[in-house]
């Protein structure tokens, strides 16, 4: 949470009416702003009710761009723009099956079943078993029943779906996980946070015939990855 002020807890008062209000304002900012381009991405922002993957007395400050606090250890929701942030670059489309590691509250996850839409799939894994709950139970409210959901050490991936057409991690990483590569369909994208020399940068992999290529999207701030490839390594 370093780098960000979080706004205090207090009783949500805003309607449904002012969500939807600021929802479409939030994405005319992104769009403005150069994060948001992809039409699909830009749809499921507009659709996906961000304040129900939040947090009670924390669902009023939805649309700021701050992180907020998630049942579980560090766990947060990142702010608004950094869907976009991760997603455009990483080219995410219809039909994809996509792999997430760090569920967060399921709100990441619910638009990016929406932007691969019926003919894609996807997969996401949590480490923390609280922020696993919170998460699931998010995305069953919100009638996301097609999702798989899977907790363990994203870092190892999950073989079982692999090739994976595009790949997305959410937490800081000293390298990217070798399984995670390994696991990417040749053509595909990866994208993760990684430390390098005290800074963290979003880093993009295009899997090719002639090896991987590595592209820094810009630095940003997100808590570590968790597990085997961890800042700190321990078992899952």
């Amino acid at each position: 949470m370093t780098g960000w002020i979080i706004p205090p807890p207090k009783k949500p008062t805003k309607t449904r009416e002012q969500f939807a209000i600021e929802r479409t304002e939030k994405v005319r900012q992104l769009i403005r702003k150069g994060y948001l381009k992809s039409k699909r991405i830009r749809e499921a922002m507009l659709k996906v009710p961000r304040e129900d993957f939040i947090p009670d007395n924390y669902s009023d400050y939805a649309y700021l761009e701050v992180p907020l606090p998630l049942p579980g250890e560090q766990a947060t929701i990142s702010c608004p723009h950094s869907y976009p942030l991760f997603y455009e670059p990483l080219g995410l489309g219809q039909g994809h099956r996509f792999f997430e590691i760090g569920l967060g509250s399921g709100y990441g996850t619910a638009l990016a079943r929406e932007i691969v839409g019926s003919e894609g799939l996807v997969i996401a894994m949590e480490f923390d078993p609280l922020t696993f709950e919170f998460a699931t139970r998010n995305l069953r409210n919100a009638g996301y029943t097609d999702i798989i959901l899977i907790r363990g050490d994203g870092g190892l991936g999950y073989p079982r779906f692999a090739p994976y057409d595009r790949i997305c991690l959410t937490a800081a990483c000293p390298e990217i996980p070798p399984p995670l590569v390994e696991q990417l369909r040749t053509g595909g994208r990866l994208i993760a946070p990684v430390i390098e020399r005290g800074t963290q940068n979003l880093v993009l992999l295009k899997k090719t015939e002639e090896g991987v290529r590595r592209e820094i999207i810009c630095e940003v701030l997100y808590v570590s990855l968790r597990g085997r490839y961890g800042k700190d390594e321990g078992a899952f």
